[in-house]
């Protein structure tokens, strides 16, 4: 974890385990129920069932926040002590968003027929489904980020790694390759670090805008980006502005961000339920993006290009 945070709804205790202990109690007594006590003892769930009731556990919990909004817990202070994460004191921390005035981002179904884009489109497991987010990225404003991020992505990095911090209002993180393995959660986010890249502080934050995450400047003067790690913002720049290096803009997918930023969260701001990348591809689009033909109501997003599909899917995409 890399910069200043504010503070935010905490969740202490883990929903997820909770509903999978659960869930296997519920099936251990329905098995002893149904034998007689003549019978062999009940058997113990196998892995496959397990698996199972994990998977209805998690959909349980994303389908129970969306449908409260996120709840309602009273913010705690967060884990300061974390080598990795400065937090920003208490008197910095507002209910009201500061935000630096900014251009609107230019509608992609409005861009010019001619004209060349680099697009990174990313799919993640969230909520037992699928949802996609596209980036654009500004190659032009940040050359050596833009290439970084371009090579992780092709060479398969981060495929598999999981959000590791989700604030309400503010933004939510991932790209720690120690995030591929559940065991190590009380390391998520401070992985990344065996290459940094140079700073590229340019472009403004704004909704949806995309980062690099950093060390702080006590130990990091030079304001170095992680080599992997980026974060999408929701709101309150006042901490981020002109400290870090925007090198992306998210122009579809926006809700699932924000739907990301309301999961229950740990005393690190770590989701519970693990929200995992499955892929990112990044793409040439040429000329404007489209619309669906019906708006699906819960925010802008545009149909994904062919070029970001997989065979199977380009053809079932022109039959339907």
């Amino acid at each position: 974890m890399f910069f200043p945070i504010l503070t935010a709804r905490h969740v202490k205790i883990p929903l997820l385990t909770c509903l999978l202990a659960f869930g296997c109690h519920a099936v251990l007594s329905a098995q002893q129920a149904k034998a007689p006590a003549s019978q062999t003892p009940a058997k113990t769930p196998s892995t496959a069932e397990i698996d199972r009731l994990a998977d209805e556990a998690q959909k349980a919990l994303f389908q129970s926040v969306d449908k409260a909004g996120g709840g309602a817990a009273t913010p705690t202070p967060s884990a300061a002590s974390r080598s990795y994460a400065p937090y920003a004191s208490s008197s910095s921390s507002s209910s009201t968003p500061m935000r630096v005035p900014v251009p609107r981002a230019e509608d992609p179904s409005l861009w010019a027929k001619d004209s060349v884009r680099k697009i990174a489109v990313m799919d993640v497991a969230f909520g037992g489904a699928r949802e996609t987010v596209m980036i654009e990225l500004f190659p032009n404003d940040a050359p050596q980020t833009v290439n970084n991020f371009i090579d992780h992505c092709d060479s398969g990095f981060y495929n598999g790694l999981a959000f590791h911090r989700a604030i309400e209002g503010f933004l939510v993180q991932t790209g720690d390759p120690l995030t591929s393995d559940e065991s190590a959660r009380l390391k998520w986010g401070t992985g990344g670090e065996d290459k940094t890249i140079p700073s590229e502080i340019k472009l403004p934050h704004r909704v949806g805008a995309v980062a690099m995450a950093r060390r702080s400047d006590k130990v990091n003067p030079e304001r170095r980006s992680n080599g992997s790690q980026f974060y999408m913002t929701l709101g309150n720049y006042g901490v981020l502005e002109g400290k870090y290096t925007v090198f992306g803009q998210v122009i579809s997918g926006l809700e699932t961000i924000k739907r990301i930023s309301i999961m229950p969260v740990d005393a690190n701001d770590c989701p519970v339920a693990r929200i995992e990348i499955k892929s990112i591809k990044v793409i040439t689009q040429k000329g404007p993006m489209q619309l669906p033909s019906m708006s699906s109501g819960d925010g802008l997003r545009y149909i994904k290009p062919d070029a970001a599909r997989s065979l199977v899917g380009r053809v079932f995409r022109h039959i339907w």
